[in-house]
């Protein structure tokens, strides 16, 4: 393995070295609340209606550790004796229905008016103790979002919707290692619904999923995010 990775400081040195085993702990969190049938409208229009049909799995962080002692950060691919793989574009595309191209996902390290961003998108603004600068915690979208008034009006019910895809977006797909916490760099990105197709999301899952692949190469490294289901 260490002549396949030719790396100093990858977690491959320690294995070879007959070093500890180390089982990473994965960062995954499920929805928490299911979408009301009166938001497909809004998530089939920015491409999450399949988003929507992900399960939460069991997933085998000891054979995920061991793909991470394969990953060569130089390359962006799996090493093995019998050749190189990797999770590309297509995989995301096909499983999750997310687009592949058009302009680049960004977000803003600081929003200036949190509250007023919340209240303009989400009809709600939290409070100081359920938001900290760019983040909102984890039940506070289930609080607000999860039960729809049968007569909530046109409005409300977009409010829901984009709260419902900041929810995906923050805990499932571009998950990192703030557990308990959504943050709100995409909320900006949802103001203009159908708009949201024009943004290569795909592409920012599989970058997260590969930046977290080669931070946790790190011997000190314990968890790992991303949309660890492509794995």
């Amino acid at each position: 393995m260490g002549s396949l990775i030719k790396n100093n400081g990858h977690i491959s040195d320690t294995v070879n070295n007959m070093g500890p085993y180390r089982a990473l702990r994965g960062r995954v969190n499920n929805l928490g609340y299911s979408s009301n049938e009166r938001l497909m409208t809004y998530l089939e229009l920015v491409g999450f209606g399949s988003t929507t049909l992900i399960q939460t799995f069991n997933l085998r962080y000891d054979l995920i550790s061991v793909l991470v002692e394969r990953w060569r950060p130089k390359t962006h691919t799996f090493c093995f004796p019998c050749g190189e793989c990797t999770v590309t574009l297509m995989d995301v595309a096909l499983q999750l229905g997310l687009s592949i191209d058009g302009s680049a996902v960004t977000g803003v390290s600081t929003i200036a008016e949190l509250a007023a961003l919340c209240y303009s998108l989400l009809g709600v603004s939290p409070n100081y103790a359920e938001s900290k600068f760019t983040s909102l915690r984890f039940s506070w979208p289930k609080v607000y979002f999860e039960h729809l008034s049968i007569n909530a009006t046109e409005h409300e019910v977009m409010c829901a919707g984009r709260a419902y895809i900041m929810h995906i977006i923050g805990v499932v797909l571009i998950l990192d290692g703030n557990n308990n916490r959504v943050y709100l760099m995409s909320l900006p990105l949802l103001a203009d619904l159908q708009n949201v197709r024009l943004y290569s999301l795909g592409f920012a899952v599989l970058a997260i999923l590969c930046h977290e692949l080669c931070r946790t190469t790190k011997p000190d490294a314990i968890d790992k995010g991303g949309y660890l289901i492509l794995l």
